[in-house]
C-alpha cells in the first residue's frame, strides 16, 4: 500500500473515530434544583390611634389582609417559586472529557491506520489530531453550558423582580387600608 492511500485511510479512519467518539459523549449539561431566593419582605407595622382592641387589630389588619391579596393578586403566605423553576445548570461531563476521548481515539485509530513500521507515529499524529477535535468539542460544550445557565438566570431574575413589585403593591395597599381604618403605619 502506498504512502498516500495510507494517509487517506488514515485520516477516514481519524473522521470516523472523531465522530463515533463525539456520538458517544454525555449531554451538555443537566438541571438542578437551587436553593428558592428570599421572600421579599411584606411585613407591615401598624399602631392604633383610636385605642382599638386587640380583637379589633386583629380583625383590621385580616381585613386589610384580604383587600390587599384581592387589589394585588400578590399574597404573602404562598409560597413564590415552585421546586421546578428553581434550576441551576450543571456541566455533566468533567473538563477536558472529549479532549482526553478524542485523544485516545485518535492515537488507537492512528495506530491501526499507519504501517507496520510507523505504529508510534501514527499513534501519536492520531491522538493530537484527536485531541484537537475534543478540544472544540469540550469548549462548545462550555460555551453552550453558559449560555444555557445564562438565560435560567435572566428568567429567574426576571421572575424575582415581578415578586418584588407585587410585594412592594401589596404593602402600600395594606398600608392604605390600615391608615383608612384609623392606624399609625410604619
Amino acid at each position: 500500500m502506498t504512502a498516500g492511500k495510507r494517509y487517506g485511510r488514515g485520516l477516514v479512519m481519524l473522521a470516523l473515530g472523531g465522530a463515533l467518539a463525539a456520538c458517544a459523549s454525555p449531554p451538555v449539561a443537566r438541571t438542578v434544583v437551587a436553593p428558592a431566593p428570599p421572600l421579599p419582605p411584606t411585613q407591615v407595622y401598624y399602631y392604633p390611634l383610636y385605642e382599638q382592641s386587640a380583637a379589633q387589630q386583629d380583625r383590621d389588619r385580616y381585613e386589610c389582609y384580604l383587600w390587599a391579596k384581592q387589589q394585588t393578586g400578590f399574597d404573602p403566605s404562598a409560597p413564590r417559586l415552585a421546586p421546578h423553576q428553581r434550576l441551576e445548570v450543571v456541566p455533566v461531563a468533567a473538563p477536558a472529557h472529549d479532549t482526553a476521548v478524542g485523544a485516545v481515539t485518535g492515537a488507537l485509530l492512528g495506530s491501526m491506520v499507519a504501517g507496520p513500521h510507523d505504529n508510534g507515529g501514527g499513534a501519536v499524529a492520531g491522538a493530537v489530531a484527536g485531541a484537537m477535535i475534543g478540544a472544540s468539542s469540550d469548549t462548545a460544550r462550555a460555551a453552550e453550558t453558559r449560555s444555557l445557565q445564562s438565560r435560567i438566570d435572566r428568567q429567574t431574575a426576571e421572575r424575582q423582580a415581578a415578586v418584588e413589585r407585587q410585594a412592594s403593591d401589596y404593602r402600600r395597599a395594606m398600608t392604605a387600608c390600615l391608615e383608612g381604618r384609623g392606624y399609625s403605619v410604619r
